[in-house]
């Protein structure tokens, strides 16, 4: 993955600033990567002569205080919503508590010259009908397809609306910043490919970085730091550590967050008797850096077959930033990001070579030097700073320099610009 790692220092300074509002669900400091991104493009944004605003919700108290993520220039507004059980604003019920008060406090807001939106679709769609009205334009944030994941969890009636309304929020976009070659490549697929940039994505390096604090621990752990949800198939791990026990009996797994297999995780833990797999729930981002650091590998997975092979698990950003190398198990181009930065291990997704992966980290003697080395690596690659400003300089120039042009209808799939 290449990215520009600056803003360009011969672009000439935008012949007018004005305001630049994020809408988004979720924001720092809740942990999750659209809440890295988005802190980081709101700074960027900010030091490119943005006046920024971001429109979200308030945070669960699990999460804890609003750490130092955003600049002092950056203007945060949050308001409550509707979250699961889980303590996510996930679910449609949750997304709508959301978009429907930001309809309303994006027509109203003052001097805002651009939005950038982050998914999910219907909130896209909210944004593009308040930003038609009042002819500014919009930009979307493409972490992934919505569409080609709602098929792992929802009939073919749902994907069909989904993706109806996801394709009108994409076409009717002033840009669409892409987080990979393989969302790249989907977007082309589905006919969006005029006015793409392809950032990148990433973590926080200097928070996630090989020096730092460690968690304390008593036998050794492999970290599983994120969502476990069905296109995951993180179940194939816990399978998997009961032959590695047979081996290393005092290996464990620790699980950090919630997702729709938490459950079946669970049940499947308990058998392999206590302690052998622990549960925490939402932890600060801090926290998980520290357990990644004091971890033999981390784990991350994609379950082959269920629809939504294009799925990168973004946690691997965090590992690799920290110097802590990767079990990756199943589909996508998370394998190949493993292999290529030479992070770790690649399993087939099945037990006994996911077991086999897990037993080599074991045996292995990864010393400091040789996590010092990954992160290292990882940083020439994963830096979100970099990949913000590359972003933030799409958003201007386009905006600001060139002069976005706000259309009323989406252009035929074969219109060029």
């Amino acid at each position: 993955m290449s990215v520009n790692p600056t803003v360009r220092s011969d672009t000439p300074e935008p012949s007018f600033v004005g305001t630049v509002a994020i809408a988004s669900r979720i924001f720092a400091p809740e942990p999750a990567a659209a809440s890295f991104r988005l802190a980081a493009l709101a700074n960027a944004l900010a030091r490119s002569g943005a006046r920024m605003i971001v429109i979200t919700s308030t945070f669960t108290p699990d999460v804890g205080g609003a750490n130092e993520v955003v600049d002092d220039d950056v203007t945060v507004r949050r308001f409550p919503v509707l979250r699961n059980k889980d303590g996510y604003v996930r679910g449609y019920l949750q997304y709508l508590s959301f978009d429907v008060p930001l309809a309303a406090r994006l027509l109203f807001a003052r001097g805002i010259k651009a939005v950038v939106v982050e998914p999910p679709p219907t909130t896209a769609a909210v944004v593009r009908v308040v930003c038609a009205i009042r002819r500014i334009p919009y930009f979307y944030y493409a972490a992934d397809i919505w569409s080609d994941a709602s098929t792992t969890v929802a009939n073919n009636g749902v994907v069909k609306v989904v993706r109806a309304v996801e394709l009108w929020a994409l076409r009717g976009a002033s840009g669409v910043l892409s987080v990979s070659q393989t969302v790249t490549q989907r977007l082309a697929e589905l006919g969006v490919s005029e006015r793409v940039r392809e950032v990148g994505n990433g973590v926080n390096t200097d928070l996630f970085a090989e020096h730092g604090m460690h968690y304390p621990y008593g036998s050794p752990y492999f970290l599983y730091a994120g969502t476990a949800s069905e296109v995951h198939g993180a179940t194939i791990f816990v399978d998997a550590l009961a032959l590695v026990r047979e081996i290393h009996p005092k290996a464990r797994i620790i699980f950090v967050g919630q997702g729709a297999d938490r459950s079946e995780l669970e049940r499947r833990g308990k058998e392999l008797g206590e302690g052998a797999v622990e549960f925490l729930p939402r932890v600060p981002p801090a926290r998980v850096a520290e357990m990644l650091r004091s971890a033999v590998a981390s784990l991350a997975s994609v379950k082959p077959g269920v629809g939504y092979d294009l799925a990168f698990p973004t946690k691997l950003y965090a590992s690799v930033a920290c110097g802590t190398p990767a079990v990756f198990a199943g589909a996508g181009p998370g394998a190949k990001f493993v292999a290529d930065l030479h992070a770790g291990w690649v399993a087939d997704y099945s037990p006994d070579h996911v077991a086999e992966a897990m037993i080599a980290a074991l045996s292995g003697d990864r010393d400091s030097v040789e996590r010092r080395a990954l992160a290292e690596r990882a940083a020439q690659v994963v830096s979100i700073t970099a990949i913000a400003n590359a972003g933030a300089q799409f958003i201007m120039d386009t905006t600001f320099v060139s002069g976005a042009n706000v259309r009323d209808e989406p252009p035929a799939r074969n219109e060029k610009r």
